[in-house]
Order: structure tokens, then C-alpha cells, then sequence
């Protein structure tokens, strides 16, 4: 199943995406997309429903991200080896990991707002996880049980924030409109297996990324299985699983977002983002 959340921010509605591609309305089933609508149960009552008889959603409404109320936003750093080799850091031995601020959460086409004074604002496109049930020192084997789904991710990041200003990288990651999502959650069973989907994004028109997940350091499983012993991963939490090579700051000179720019993203079976950069406004 496709899932989504549509309409103006702060009134989005849950809906889903049939075989035709149209967009029906799921608010007469579940009051929205949110922890408590993904676990296993929750998931396969909503499959079998038929689609044809949920009301059709007309005109072209925004899709905001589609999950409610993310209890964490957790992301894993330098989790390709190339994008490694081009960020000039030591290749990982285990998962690094960062938190976003769920504050930067937004829909997929929504503006990407440059920071005060910014000038070094990156992109990152990601493959994002979906938690579906509680996982705590999970193993390996037993991780990918606790998916709900997966979605796009852009893991924006200021690059001078989160490595010219001390040694959180969450200052640079953090910044409101930073952490487009969606538009789809696309059900586990629906993308099968998540280490082998391609990868790209373009930055007005151009190709700056591309790549395939099957290429990670760490895995979906492996990342679930790793985090789980760290923190009790949640329904609804979302994990960011790193990027592929191509970034802004890898380029010589570096490339960086400036208002004005479009930027364009996807991950195979999960739909693109499309995202207009806008200079700070309070």
C-alpha cells in the first residue's frame, strides 16, 4: 500500500494511493497515519479493504508527510563508503548516528527555507524507515519484522553549522524545512527488499546523485537492530539511512543551495520529492 497525508499543513487527512494511481480518502477508516495505525494488524485491515469504495480525492491536494506526530527522527551518517571518501571522514565501523529535530519535518514538495545567514545548505537523498511496532535489542535477524514501510527522505543539511560550529552534527541537521518526507509510506511487503533500490536527485535539472541502497555499509536490518540497543524505537519514528555519494560539499569548489534553486529527488518505488529553495523568512 501506498500511504499518505494530504491537505494544508496542520489539517492533513489520510489517504492512500489505489492501483490506478488516484488518490482515495481514508479518514472514514482511521483518524490518521500514526503510530497507532501501523502495526501488523492495523496495516493488513486497511489492505483489505477495497479501494473502490473509498471516495475519490479530486484536484491536486499537497501531501504533506505521511506520518503524524513523529516521536523521533533519528538519521545514520556516512552509511555509503563513497559519500565517506568525498566528506574526507574515516569510513565507519559502526552505524554513526544523529538525531533531527522533528521540528524540520515537512511534506515532500513543501519550500526549502535557506537558514539566517546560511551558506553552505546541502542535500541528501535517503532512503527513509518506518517503524511499525515497539523494537528494543532487537536481533538482526528479527529487524525487518519492526518495519512498517519506507519513504523518501532529504536529509538537508548546513554544512558549516554541523561541522564548523563544535561537534553536533544536529545544529546543521535540525533547521526548520530540513527533513522533507514522502509522499508516499510505501508498505514493507509492497517494496520487498529495501537493499536494492535506486537512488538520484537533481538540483535544477541536473544529475548531482545516484546510487543504490544495496551498496550501504549498514543495512535497514542492521541500523533497526543497532539502534534498538540504544533507544526503544516506537511506531511512527522515522530513521534516515544515509546518502549515496554526489553531496553539494563534495564537489570541487562545493556546490551549495541558493535561493531559487528546484530540487528533485526519488527512491525506486517510493515516488519523488520536489522541493523550490526560499531565502530565511521568519
Amino acid at each position: 500500500m501506498k500511504l499518505v497525508r494530504y491537505g494544508e499543513y496542520g489539517a492533513e487527512k489520510p489517504g492512500l494511493i489505489d492501483e490506478a494511481g488516484r488518490l482515495r480518502d481514508l479518514s472514514g477508516e482511521v483518524e490518521d497515519i500514526e503510530g497507532v495505525t501501523l502495526d501488523r494488524a492495523s496495516l493488513a485491515r486497511l489492505r483489505s479493504l477495497d479501494a473502490g469504495t473509498l471516495p475519490i480525492v479530486g484536484g491536486a491536494p499537497r501531501f504533506g508527510c505521511p506520518v503524524a506526530d513523529v516521536g523521533k527522527f533519528v538519521a545514520i551518517g556516512l552509511n555509503y563508503t563513497d559519500h565517506a571518501i568525498e566528506a574526507k571522514m574515516p569510513i565507519p565501523s559502526e552505524p554513526i548516528v544523529f538525531m533531527k529535530a522533528t521540528s524540520s519535518i515537512q511534506g515532500p514538495d513543501d519550500d526549502i527555507m535557506l537558514p539566517r545567514g546560511s551558506t553552505k545548505t546541502d542535500w541528501e537523498v535517503e532512503l527513509g524507515i518506518v517503524i511499525g511496532t515497539r523494537a528494543r535489542y532487537v536481533s538482526v535477524d528479527d529487524a525487518l519484522d519492526h518495519v512498517a514501510g519506507y519513504a523518501i527522505v532529504n536529509d538537508v543539511g548546513e554544512r558549516e553549522y554541523q561541522l564548523e560550529r563544535g561537534s553536533q552534527w544536529d545544529k546543521g541537521k535540525g533547521c526548520d524545512t530540513f527533513g522533507p518526507i514522502g509522499p508516499y509510506l510505501v508498505t514493507a511487503d509492497e517494496v520487498g527488499d529495501p537493499q536494492n533500490l535506486d537512488l538520484w536527485l537533481d538540483v535544477n535539472g541536473v544529475r548531482k546523485q545516484i546510487g543504490n541502497t544495496r551498496t550501504m555499509i549498514f543495512g535497514v536490518a542492521q541500523i533497526v537492530s543497532h539502534l534498538s540497543e540504544f533507544m526503544t524505537l516506537l511506531p511512527g519514528d522515522v530513521i534516515t539511512t544515509g546518502t549515496p555519494p554526489g553531496v553539494g560539499m563534495g564537489f570541487n569548489p562545493p556546490q551549495f543551495l541558493k535561493a531559487g534553486d528546484v530540487v528533485t529527488l526519488g527512491v525506486e518505488k517510493l515516488g519523488t520529492q520536489r522541493q523550490v529553495v526560499v531565502a530565511f523568512a521568519r
